[in-house]
């Protein structure tokens, strides 16, 4: 059976004719926009469990734009003034996440007028190109403390709910208050921190790059991504039932390094999840990739 798609032939840069003088102003104004901007993001980052994997997008998105190098460069440029509009409505976002001191704004403006700046210059079917790298640099940006704040408590009371019932189904005796679990021999308070929000931005980041990588149809890889959920909920109902399991014996075991690793356990265990339903749809995309050839 063969392909009808080919390989581009390399194409190489030739660096001397770049346009340095307009890349390097260019770079010095966007440098000079978001002098502040990104290191704030950083920090964000280094001192939040649930935003760490943001520090990994911005390698990531270039690595998969580099991929696709030869791709893009085989397009023929076309300058588009539609990017610039583009361009202009994501200098608006930044205004308005400085007007308003709102660091989600002033940080997704970043990303828009990059999009902007790449249609400008390129036209649609190489910005079209770097959708995907652009997708992935907009998962870094922590969400608005609002939407999280009014999504954590809601998932907070439900993973408090489903692990409760969990405990009882396994005949271990728990009373809920609200998103405490009141067991016999301790109490435990479902946090913030284990509503879920935090394995679901990871774990959502994750799908997008696995589907990337194992699928090929946008439509399998858009229901990985939502198989992400309920995934990420799942395993952190887990831990905390493992944990209130393990706190009836030693209430030590609910708090410090073992909580902080248990963590780490179940998140590695969502991304196996992922994987294996990953490579699960790909079985079911090549079947119903090879149905209408054997036809």
């Amino acid at each position: 059976m063969s392909s009808n798609a080919t390989t581009p032939s390399p194409v190489e840069i030739d660096w001397k004719s770049l346009p340095w003088g307009p890349i390097a102003a260019l770079g010095a104004l966007l440098i000079a926009m978001y002098w502040d901007v990104v290191p704030s993001m950083f920090d964000v980052w280094m001192n939040d469990p649930g935003y760490s994997h943001g520090i990994l997008i911005p390698p990531l998105a270039a690595y998969v734009a580099w991929l696709h190098k030869d791709e893009i460069l085989a397009l023929t440029p076309q300058r588009d003034m539609r990017g610039i509009v583009l361009t202009l409505a994501g200098c608006t976002v930044f205004m308005l996440g400085r007007l308003g001191a709102e660091f989600f704004l002033t940080r997704i403006s970043m990303v828009i007028i990059l999009a902007g700046i790449a249609w400008t210059f390129w036209g649609v079917a190489r910005t079209r190109k770097l959708a995907f790298s652009l997708f992935l640099l907009a998962t870094m940006v922590p969400i608005p403390a609002i939407v999280y704040n009014r999504l954590a408590a809601p998932l907070q009371l439900f993973a408090s709910e489903v692990s409760g019932a969990v405990l009882e189904t396994m005949g271990i005796p728990v009373f809920r208050d609200g998103n405490i679990l009141h067991l016999a021999e301790i109490s435990l308070g479902v946090a913030e921190a284990c509503s879920g929000l935090r394995s679901i931005s990871s774990l959502t980041v994750l799908a997008l790059v696995v589907g990337y990588f194992v699928l090929q149809k946008t439509s399998w890889r858009v229901l990985l991504f939502f198989l992400a959920f309920p995934t990420a909920i799942s395993v952190n109902v887990l831990r905390i039932v493992i944990t209130a399991i393990a706190a009836r014996e030693d209430a030590a075991l609910a708090r410090g390094f073992f909580h902080s690793f248990s963590g780490w356990v179940v998140f590695l265990l969502g991304f196996i999840l992922l994987y294996a339903m990953a490579l699960g749809l790909a079985k079911l995309e090549g079947s119903s990739q090879a149905e209408p050839e054997a036809a």
